[in-house]
Formats: structure tokens, C-alpha cells, sequence
């Protein structure tokens, strides 16, 4: 990783869950899910903290529900739930105001199995004022990718000036590279976003399939 690039890892927590009964009125809270016996956040996080500096959740709501974190909890300073990209805000001008961070590097809370090596491998491959995305299996991960501080100002015009909400068009806009991860023995970004996934999240974690955490 390069020595001046400065990473605050950023967990998206903010979504209502639909698939999992969750709505406008009330949210679902996947990250706190059990997977093995430990919340889907605590899988995320053990993964995601061994390689960057710092930590934040992107959540709404009351922040309370995740004090045992320890976590600053970030919530959207864009009304009406526009989706990742508003937490991507949230990460990016919170980042700017702590002094260091060069970069936010932003990941799903439903994603237990991430690459111990995605920080590095995005870092090494991202432009000046550009975003790195992370691919796998042919699909590319709009929301697992490394983005600049500097580009707060851009993306709050987009949402509010524009509506824009969808990441991907956000992203083609920008300078972006692109890192592909192996999916074997599983898609290092398997995510879940149903009772079934859970499940079978479950049986990868016990048939030894994901690399353990670091730690």
C-alpha cells in the first residue's frame, strides 16, 4: 500500500433490508444479524480493521443501537434514504474533518467473507483523484471500492443538485480502476441479502471455506 494514502474503512449499515422485512418505517438491522454465533458486523469489521487506520459505521436511526461498537456511527446528511451513496457522503466529509485520511474505503455490513488483502490491492491500483471498484466472477461491486476524500464536493452535488443516486453511474464519471478478486474457494463478496443467504453463509464459514481473519 502506498505510504501516503491514509484509509478510514467505512461499513454501510444504512439499507432497510426489504428482503428481510424491512421498510421506510422500520429498518431491519442486517449488520446485526447472527452469523456463527457473532453478528454479520462483527465478520465485516474483523476483516476490514487490520487494513486501515481508522473505522466508521454508516447508519440511520438511533445511533444508540450500536454503542457496543464503538464505532462512530455516521448518518445520512441527505434526506429521503437516497441509498449507498449518501453513506459514501457521510464516510467522505467525515473523513475530511479528522485530518489524515487520504481515502474512505467503503464495504457492505452483509458482506462476512472480504478479501484480507482488498485495502492493499485497491490502494495499489487507484489514480490520483480517481475511485478503485473491486470485481469478482465477472460482476463489478460499485460499494466495495476506494474512494478519494477530495471528491465530497462532487458527489454531494450529484445527490442533492442532481438526484443522482445510482453508484454506478456516479463512478463513471470518475477516473476508475478496476481490481478483479478470485472466487474461489467462495466470491469474497458474497452478500447477504436474504434468510437463505444467511444460511448458506453459515455453511461455507462451517465447511472451512472462507480464509480466516487476520488476528
Amino acid at each position: 500500500m502506498s505510504e501516503t494514502i491514509d484509509i478510514l474503512g467505512l461499513i454501510l449499515a444504512g439499507g432497510l433490508a426489504r428482503r428481510f422485512g424491512g421498510d421506510e418505517v422500520q429498518a431491519v438491522d442486517k449488520a446485526r444479524l447472527d452469523l456463527a454465533g457473532r453478528p454479520l458486523l462483527a465478520h465485516v469489521r474483523g476483516r476490514l480493521a487490520p487494513q486501515v487506520s481508522a473505522l466508521a459505521l454508516s447508519a440511520n436511526g438511533d445511533p444508540d443501537r450500536y454503542r457496543d461498537a464503538g464505532l462512530p456511527v455516521l448518518a445520512d446528511s441527505v434526506a429521503g434514504h437516497p441509498g449507498p451513496l449518501a453513506g459514501v457522503l457521510a464516510g467522505l466529509e467525515y473523513a475530511g474533518t479528522q485530518g489524515g485520511h487520504t481515502h474512505v474505503l467503503s464495504v457492505p455490513a452483509d458482506c462476512p467473507f472480504l478479501p484480507l488483502d482488498l485495502a492493499a490491492r485497491l490502494a495499489g491500483a487507484v489514480a490520483p483523484d480517481g475511485v478503485a471498484c473491486a470485481t469478482s466472477g465477472g460482476r463489478r461491486h460499485p460499494v466495495v471500492a476506494l474512494w478519494p476524500v477530495g471528491l465530497a464536493g462532487r458527489l454531494r452535488q450529484a445527490l442533492v443538485g442532481e438526484d443522482l443516486r445510482k453508484v454506478g453511474a456516479f463512478l463513471a464519471r470518475q477516473p476508475l480502476a478496476l481490481v478483479d478478486f478470485p472466487v474461489q474457494p467462495i466470491d469474497p463478496f458474497f452478500n447477504v441479502n436474504t434468510p437463505a443467504d444467511l444460511d448458506a453463509a453459515a455453511a461455507f464459514l462451517s465447511k472451512g471455506l472462507a480464509p480466516p481473519m487476520q488476528g
